[in-house]
This record gives structure tokens, C-alpha cells and sequence, in this order.
């Protein structure tokens, strides 16, 4: 069954992108471009990408949902679904918003904290995580009672807002070479179905959302890989995001896990971040200071970049999925540390050619 509706998923989202490519030609929504930006591709590029996955994703819930199976009873029940949904909505017309016009960065702000707001609105969010020490950390000790409105679960809204914040602005930062983002995402949608469906957390719901996510996002791929035909565009780039952070949610806080998947492009965005404010120069300003972006200056071609990239997710995904809550805190410091030294590799490497720079300068004196 599971592999029926990742089939399904997967040819709609390969036949939705074509449809989405040519409307987005039509409307002229396309990336074109210029030689004073930091973009690889050379040619226009339709943009809008993302409503293919959001669509495929959604109507295959939809038919698991209404048309005779009510698949989605325990784990996940319509009002969950129906918070993804308007969520995911929220991001999808933000971003054809801004793939249309493109929207001052501060306008860019509204639709994914609309986005994280809806889905806390809807009660998606755990009321206790894994503690790495041993047992649970109860996140539902401080609750507001809201009249006609519901219960505020402080410090579980408060984790499940900035968790999806993240994740959101993570995939949005890693969109920048031809599938990257696509096949994160569904590297990581896959490490959640087989944890779901192993004997100790058996989650048939989480695994079921999963792999259809994953369906999408891999058929979406075949036009998205270089070179692409068609990119994610903003609403894309965010919804990624928004999906895997979600997953991670419903399916019991499995927050360590798709921070291994991911732990690579969250500590690079934090590390550029960090330079970006040292340098002085706003942080929602793109450059090319990313890990993707340093790998092809390095001398890797786009699509070597990218299959290292996945290569990273997808170890230390599987590696996920046979280690405790404690271990993989573990493997995160690993993971961190590997970083920092990408990052103090990267400085000296900088410092060598601003200084070759200046000594020809000189010489040309």
C-alpha cells in the first residue's frame, strides 16, 4: 500500500510540474538571470515549483482522507491534516506572491510565521519530547485557557513555532543548486517512514504522510535536477521545510532525527548567518558564503555538490534510525564540530586569497 501511493504521488507530481512549468511561462513568472547576482543557471527558468508537491502531497491525503479508506483515525486525524493544509496554502500564495513580484525581504516574514502560527493553531505539536539524559521533558506543565479559542500549551507552541521557523528558512537558504532542496527533503520524508515503521514507535499514519511527501518531492525532481526545467520558487523552498519539520512533529518529536538529516544545511545557515553579521551586511541578503556554493567555487560541478550534499543527509539519516535519543545528540556534536571546522577551513582559505589579492595588486603597483 505504501509503495502504491508513493507510485501515485510521485507521476502526479511528475505531471503536475509539467503543467505548473507551462502556466508559469505563460504568466511570465520566471528566474531570469543577470550578471550581478550571485545565480549559476543562465537561462529563464520558470519558477512556482512548489505547488506541484503541495498539490500532488495534498490530493493524495485527500483520497486516503474522504474517498472510502478514512485512513488518517489515530496518529493523525482530519483537523491535523486540515492545519498542514491551510498552512501549507498560506506558504503557497506567499510565495507565488513573491516569485510574482518580488516581495521586500520584510514582507517575505508574514507568510511563514503565518504558516507556523496555523499549525499551532490546529494542535500539531508534542506535549513532551525525548530527554537525552532519560525520559521525557514535559512541555505542557504552563498552559493559558484561551475563552472560545482553546488551550496555549506555552512552551509546546513556543518550540513548535521556532521549529518550523527554522526548518522553513533552512530549506529556503539551501535553495540554491539544481535538486538540492527536492532531494533533502525526500531523503529526509523517507528516514521518517522507516523510523515510523519500525516495532518500537510503529506510526502507520506518519509513515503514510511521509511517503507521500517523499512521492512528491522525488517527482518533482526528475524536472528540478540539473539542469533544471523548473524551480521551487519561493512558496517551494518554504513548504520543504514546513513538511519536514511538521513530520517531525506529528510523529511523536522526532526533532533529533531530521536534525540529522539536516544538520548539515542548519549549521551551515547558522554559520553563514554569523558571517554575514560579522561582515555588517543584513542577514537576509543573499551571497555566496553557503556550503553549496563554496563546493562549486572548490571545483565541483552542480550535480557533484548536490550528490554529496545527499550523500551527507542520507548517511546520517540511516544512522538515525539504530541510535537512542542520547546518541544522537552525540552524532549532532559530531555534526557541529565538522562544521566549525568547515567553517575555520573556509576563513583561512578566504584569508589566502584576499591576501594573493593584495600581493598582486602590489606587484602590479
Amino acid at each position: 500500500m505504501y509503495i502504491i501511493f508513493f507510485s501515485i504521488a510521485f507521476v502526479l507530481s511528475l505531471f503536475l510540474t509539467f503543467v505548473v512549468a507551462i502556466a508559469m511561462h505563460k504568466l511570465r513568472i520566471v528566474d531570469i538571470p543577470s550578471s550581478a547576482d550571485r545565480k549559476i543557471h543562465k537561462k529563464k527558468i520558470p519558477l512556482g515549483g512548489g505547488l506541484a508537491i503541495f498539490g500532488s502531497f495534498f490530493l493524495v491525503i485527500a483520497v486516503l482522507q474522504f474517498w472510502g479508506t478514512h485512513y488518517f483515525q489515530h496518529e493523525v486525524v482530519g483537523r491535523n491534516l486540515f492545519g498542514l493544509f491551510i498552512g501549507g496554502l498560506i506558504l503557497m500564495v506567499g510565495g507565488f506572491l513573491d516569485d510574482k513580484y518580488n516581495l521586500k525581504a520584510r514582507y517575505q516574514f508574514i507568510f511563514p510565521i503565518l504558516s507556523a502560527l496555523t499549525v499551532i493553531g490546529f494542535g500539531i505539536g508534542p506535549h513532551s519530547i525525548s530527554n537525552p539524559f532519560g525520559g521525557q521533558i514535559d512541555l505542557a506543565m504552563f498552559k493559558i485557557s484561551i475563552d472560545h479559542i482553546g488551550t496555549l500549551v506555552v512552551f509546546a507552541d513556543m518550540l513548535v513555532f521556532a521549529w518550523l521557523f527554522g526548518m522553513m528558512f533552512t530549506t529556503k537558504l539551501l535553495d540554491g543548486l539544481d535538486g538540492l532542496v527536492a532531494g533533502v527533503a525526500g531523503i529526509g520524508a523517507i528516514i521518517v517512514f522507516f523510523l515510523s515503521m519500525q516495532k518500537q514507535w510503529y506510526q502507520p499514519e506518519v509513515a503514510m504522510l511521509s511517503v507521500v511527501f517523499a512521492g512528491a518531492c522525488l517527482g518533482f525532481l526528475v524536472w528540478n535536477w540539473h539542469p533544471a526545467k523548473i524551480f521551487l520558487g519561493e512558496g517551494g523552498s518554504l513548504f520543504a521545510g514546513f513538511m519536514l519539520g511538521s513530520l517531525a512533529i506529528i510523529s511523536g518529536g522526532k526533532i533529533a532525527t531530521t536534525l540529522l538529516v539536516v544538520g548539515i544545511p542548519v549549521l551551515d545557515t547558522a554559520r553563514v548567518i554569523i558571517r554575514r553579521i560579522q561582515k555588517k551586511q543584513p542577514v537576509y541578503v543573499g551571497d555566496s558564503e553557503h556550503l553549496h556554493f563554496r563546493l562549486i567555487n572548490s571545483g565541483l560541478t552542480q550535480k557533484q555538490a548536490v550528490l554529496l550534499l545527499y550523500s551527507i543527509s542520507l548517511s546520517f539519516g540511516l544512522i538515525a534510525l539504530f541510535l537512542q535519543t542520547k546518541q544522537k545528540f552525540i552524532a549532532l556534536g559530531f555534526l557541529f564540530v565538522l562544521m566549525v571546522l568547515v567553517g575555520v577551513w573556509f576563513r583561512r582559505k578566504e584569508k589566502k586569497e584576499d591576501l594573493r589579492r593584495l600581493t598582486y595588486m602590489l606587484q602590479q603597483k
